[in-house]
């Protein structure tokens, strides 16, 4: 990659957020060489829009570009696209740059960073707080961890995705940042849902008791993001309920590791656990925690 020029970009992981990062980047003059997803019409649809190539491998992505994006689901999926041996992004990786944004245990960021290093590329994590909308718009607020030499590097790219950008640390100190603020994101989210349906209970009218919350000590971006669709029943998934589970999960083994009891995150992780057991919680936004706490709906009820 010559100094001062855009370097070509792929992508493993296409779905909704990665996809439109991909398309953010596109229009902002980056050329997206390859994407791949293990759902081939994630890839397809994303090669036609981008005009790349829809690599057959993951070796294949890391041969296209200079820099590789992921933006996998969990930490086994993760390990297996930088797995030591068969099919793996470090084939070939000598002097490519890995962005991962995953949220995914920090300590599997290390590890991939140090993989990286031992094949003589480079992995930063890119950890992001931000919606599907942004990620098309470019106003992702990023976090990043790893070496500043390698933040530096792609720091261009970077900015082109983001409208609030922030060198955290070391390798996986932006993942336990991110850990943090899904795990008080979700705690906000389950008490507002608890809170309206409360309010549902005791005859309440919620667009009042929603308005009053905004004005007082219960506003939250939750409530802004969150609490018409708790009222209207709308879970259309932006952030399911199962990666609130998975995410509430990373903070507490964090606070597991740290000596430390977190009872209300506990709680917390278990309503989301609680959808997934029914079998909802892939297919409910993590505002669907509501169908737990309003009398009326009584998902709690049912059986998975």
């Amino acid at each position: 990659m010559a100094a001062g020029s855009k370097p070509a970009v792929a992508f493993v992981g296409v779905g909704r957020m990665g996809a439109n990062m991909a398309l953010r980047l596109r229009d902002v003059g980056y050329t997206i060489a390859a994407v791949y997803d293990t759902f081939a019409e994630n890839a397809a649809k994303v090669a036609r829009e981008t005009g790349a190539a829809e690599a057959p491998t993951l070796s294949a992505v890391t041969a296209a570009a200079d820099v590789v994006l992921t933006v996998v689901s969990d930490d086994r999926a993760m390990q297996d696209i930088f797995a030591a041996t068969g099919d793996s992004l470090l084939t070939g990786a000598s002097g490519k740059v890995f962005i991962n944004c995953a949220t995914v245990t920090p300590n599997v960021h290390v590890e991939v960073e140090r993989r990286a290093h031992d094949a003589g590329a480079h992995a930063i994590e890119a950890c992001m707080a931000s919606s599907i909308a942004q990620a098309r718009e470019g106003t992702l607020y990023l976090m990043i961890g790893g070496e500043r030499a390698t933040f530096d590097r792609v720091e261009a790219l970077l900015r082109a995705m983001s409208a609030s950008l922030r060198y955290i640390g070391p390798a996986g100190t932006a993942a336990q940042v991110k850990a943090l603020v899904n795990m008080v994101m979700n705690i906000n989210t389950a008490g507002l849902a608890e809170g309206l349906g409360l309010g549902e209970a005791l005859g309440l009218d919620l667009t009042m008791l929603r308005d009053v919350f905004s004005q007082t000590g219960a506003d939250s971006r939750v409530l802004e993001t969150d609490g018409e669709d708790m009222q209207k029943r709308d879970h259309e998934v932006y952030f399911s309920a199962a990666h609130a589970a998975k995410d509430s999960h990373i903070a507490l083994s964090l606070a597991r590791d740290a000596g430390l009891s977190l009872p209300v995150a506990g709680a917390t992780a278990r309503q989301f656990d609680r959808l997934i057991e029914l079998g909802i919680g892939d297919s409910l936004d993590k505002s669907g925690v509501a169908e737990l706490a309003f009398r009326s709906r009584r998902a709690s009820e049912r059986s998975p």
